[in-house]
Formats: C-alpha cells, sequence, structure tokens
C-alpha cells in the first residue's frame, strides 16, 4: 500500500472519529505517522499539529456559523495556554524519541479513560474561578505544544466545568481554543527540526476534515456509547504499543 493511500486512509478514519466524538481523534495521528507513514516522533508531532490546525478550523467556521462559538470565553482560555504551547514546541524538539514516545501512550491511556466516561454535563459545574481556569488553559497548552494533539478530549471537560458552558457552546468553543494553541506551538516550531513531507501531509489533513463531516453523520446512526467503547478500545492498544515501543 503506497504512503498516499496509507495518509488518505488514516486521515479519513480520524477525521470520522473526530466528527463523530466531538473530540480525541487527533490522539490517533501521531502514531499513525509514526507506525504507519514511518515519521519520527518529533515529525510526526508537528505534522499532527499541522492537521489539527486545519481540521479545527475547518470545523470552527461550522459551529461559529451556528452561533456555538463563546469567542471572548475562548480567547480568555486560550490566551493562558499560549506560553506553555509554544515553550511545550521547544521542549518537544528536546526530548529523546523514547520520552515522547512514552508521554504520548500516557495521554492516549488518559484520553482513552476520558471517551469512556464520555463528555459531563454542564448543569452541575461550578462557579468560575480565574486561577483554576487559567490552569486548566495552561495544562491544555502545555499538551498541545509537547505531544501534538488538539487536546479536545480536556478542553471540552475543562469549558464545561469550568467555565460553565452549555454542551454546543464547550464543543465550539473548544475548538478556538484548540486553534490558537496548536498556531502557538505551530509558530515556535517553525524552520525547526526536520522538514515535513507534504505530499503525506498534505492529503492526510484533507481526507481528516472530509472524514469529520462524515462522523456527524454517523454519530446520528451509531449509538455514542458503542461508539466510545470502540474508539477507547483503539486509544488503550495505541497507548500499550506506543509505552512498550518507548521502554525497548
Amino acid at each position: 500500500m503506497t504512503a498516499l493511500l496509507l495518509a488518505l486512509t488514516a486521515g479519513a478514519v480520524i477525521g470520522l472519529a473526530l466528527g463523530a466524538l466531538g473530540g480525541g481523534g487527533s490522539v490517533l495521528a501521531v502514531p499513525a505517522l509514526i507506525y504507519l507513514l514511518g515519521f519520527t516522533p518529533a515529525a510526526a508531532t508537528t505534522a499532527s499539529l499541522v492537521i489539527v490546525t486545519l481540521t479545527s478550523v475547518t470545523a470552527l467556521s461550522a459551529h461559529a456559523r451556528d452561533g456555538h462559538v463563546r469567542w471572548r470565553t475562548g480567547l480568555l482560555f486560550a490566551a493562558a495556554g499560549i506560553g506553555p504551547a509554544m515553550l511545550g514546541g521547544v521542549l518537544a524538539g528536546r526530548l529523546t524519541e523514547a520520552a515522547l514516545t512514552a508521554a504520548f501512550g500516557v495521554v492516549a491511556a488518559v484520553a482513552a479513560v476520558r471517551v469512556l466516561r464520555g463528555v459531563p454535563s454542564g448543569d452541575t459545574a461550578v462557579p468560575v474561578r480565574p486561577g483554576r481556569a487559567a490552569a486548566a488553559g495552561a495544562g491544555l497548552g502545555a499538551v498541545t505544544g509537547v505531544l501534538g494533539v488538539g487536546g479536545g478530549f480536556l478542553a471540552v471537560p475543562a469549558l464545561l466545568g469550568v467555565l460553565r458552558l452549555g454542551m454546543r457552546s464547550a464543543v465550539g468553543t473548544s475548538l478556538l481554543v484548540v486553534t490558537v494553541n496548536s498556531l502557538a506551538s505551530l509558530v515556535t516550531r517553525a524552520g525547526a527540526g526536520e522538514p515535513l513531507d507534504w505530499a503525506v501531509v498534505a492529503p492526510f489533513a484533507g481526507a481528516a476534515i472530509l472524514g469529520a463531516w462524515d462522523g456527524r453523520r454517523l454519530a446520528a446512526k451509531v449509538p455514542a456509547r458503542t461508539l466510545r467503547r470502540i474508539f477507547a478500545g483503539t486509544l488503550l492498544a495505541v497507548a500499550a504499543l506506543m509505552l512498550a515501543d518507548a521502554a525497548v
């Protein structure tokens, strides 16, 4: 199977997961780039940021048209993550491949747990605390910067629990936060490290964007619990593979 076909297939599957579950699909982009397409961990995290940014911007525009993006709230939340995202981008270039792979394995396992638990309701959210909101935004930015993942599986619960947004607003606003953090990390990485193979990254991103639209329709046909279990199982398998790889 050619690299182009692999990129298109992996991108479509990841986009499908993003569209169906509202987050978490980008966690699969890095392992797909490493194990299917031969990227190094450092190059894979940078390529993933490109894919995450393009996919998030596309989805953000759709949610904005529906009025589900809280721009001021999202930008304030994202502002706390810009610095950590940029520092994370610098740190990623200094980590060994084993350390980067192990860290990603841990995040994949955390994502699996989040997916299995589902998305918490905003009805029981606590009052907004600026320090808590800043800490959540900074933590999300750091994860995005170091590992090249969008962090939607962390952003949505944080926006629900910390900033008391409704479900639709939390999903739409999380895309704004993810986009800002991803761009900040990409700026830091620009010109550093090995060049990306755009013949692979471009079709991967395009397939992910198209897959995200199909994921919305899939979510309407398949029970959410079934989708979560399948996706969480995949994430746990990825986490085990990457942790084992890092230990070798």
